[in-house]
């Protein structure tokens, strides 16, 4: 049994700003290949499938959001009380409570419903850029695209949408460190204006009820699993507080914009980089799930996703101590599937890949709540414009942003034939 801290390990320092792009690409491939854990500026990082599912699954680690706020000191205000608030951070019995509240409104069936708005909402972003032939897709697609949806499934007005990405943008960066020293009253700001812009929405709700999520939550109960069944409705059982589902709302909102955005970016990069690719999405748009998922596995936009020991645990004879960080990679994790005899490090949406879920949403109890709407909305985009643009390329370099926190693009600037 060796203590982590007396190993000599591989240094990575996944600060680097210059990290990204097809840079970040090779400095993962060679790390992988050196070991399954390396040092880090503020812990470690482990980089194999089975060692990212066990820190993410194991009730002996958690998401270190609380840690951030001791670290910077952040005691009061709206920003506290929405990090004490995060289901990220909460754990145990209120997270479990929370979790059966708001997973029916975003289970794959139920999400199958924002169908008809999402292409409604891409014929519209569509025909503004059609007739031009070239866009500058972040901008003309990726950005307004998932706030339109998350405007919808939250009940929000539709012209509300820019506002709403504003927010999710700004709350977004409470979990990178650069950002929390250099812009946090910007962070606080953010968090205060959506606070009093989400009371007022549960207020119209109350008053007017639709089929949103706030709708939903607003009616919805809980009944701990054993009192005559299953959870559900039932007198005295424990509803919603105001600021549980103001709470709830925000988590799904600044889960839901920036991911989808990024995520969608990054495909059509890799769409106009390999062009048979989207010839084979073209020929057949049927393969949208299939090239979805291929995306989420060979270009995560959360490369990494922290933990933090809260006692000591052992892995492969090694120990952690308690306070310890650890960085699960999705990336190298996304390459590792077991019993996968294709060549991870190609981009193919037409090879069957084993069925195993991408580390991309994470794993175990704080699997992200908005998964399956983000699948569909990538899922229902890229069928949408392989139908619109049967050929598809770069119109000039994109622009890469950070690997952390959400790694995704500034610019992707394409051109395309339209159908």
């Amino acid at each position: 049994m060796a203590l982590v801290g007396d190993l000599e390990l591989a240094g990575f320092d996944y600060t680097d700003p210059d990290l990204k792009g097809e840079r970040f690409h090779t400095a993962m491939k060679e790390l992988a290949a050196e070991g399954w854990l390396a040092a880090g500026p503020y812990g470690y990082v482990v980089f194999d499938r089975e060692a990212g599912e066990f820190f993410l699954r194991t009730r002996s680690a958690i998401f270190p959001g609380m840690k951030i706020a001791e670290l910077f000191e952040v005691t009061e205000g709206p920003l506290w009380e929405e990090m004490k608030r995060n289901i990220l951070h909460i754990n145990g019995a209120d997270h479990t409570r929370l979790r059966s509240l708001v997973n029916p409104s975003l289970a794959p069936r139920s999400v199958e419903r924002w169908r008809p708005a999402m292409r409604g909402f891409l014929e519209g972003l569509f025909a503004s850029v059609e007739s031009s032939g070239r866009c500058e897709f972040v901008e003309a697609f990726a950005k307004p695209y998932p706030s339109q949806t998350i405007a919808t499934v939250m009940g929000a007005p539709l012209e509300d949408a820019p506002r709403l990405h504003h927010w999710s943008t700004w709350i977004q960066r409470q979990f990178d460190a650069a950002s929390m020293a250099n812009e946090r009253a910007g962070i606080e700001q953010a968090v205060a204006e959506f606070y009093e812009y989400a009371h007022a929405l549960l207020a119209a709700r109350r008053r007017s009820p639709g089929d949103d999520l706030i709708s939903t939550l607003l009616a919805a109960t809980y009944r701990p699993s054993g009192e005559d069944g299953a959870e559900g409705a039932s007198s005295g059982a424990e509803k919603l507080s105001e600021e549980e589902c103001v709470n709830l709302v925000l988590n799904v909102l600044i889960g839901g914009v920036d991911t989808t955005q990024s995520q969608l970016s990054h495909a059509i990069r890799l769409f106009a980089e390999h062009p048979d690719q989207w010839a084979a999405l073209v020929a057949d748009p049927s393969l949208a799930g299939r090239a979805v998922e291929e995306a989420l596995r060979y270009e995560p936009i959360t490369p990494f996703t922290a933990r933090i020991t809260v006692e000591e645990v052992t892995f492969r004879d090694v120990t952690f101590p308690p306070d310890t960080i650890v960085m699960v990679c999705s990336f190298t994790g996304n390459r590792d599937l077991p019993g996968d005899a294709t060549e991870p490090d190609s981009f193919d949406i037409t090879v069957e890949r084993p069925r195993a879920r991408a580390l991309t949403f994470g794993a175990g109890v704080h699997y992200c709540l908005g998964a399956n709407l983000a699948r569909l909305e990538l899922e229902e985009a890229l069928s949408f414009l392989a139908r619109r643009m049967p050929r598809l390329e770069l119109d000039g370099e994109p622009v890469f942003e950070s690997i952390l926190g959400i790694y995704g693009l500034a610019e992707l600037p394409i051109r395309f034939a339209p159908a």
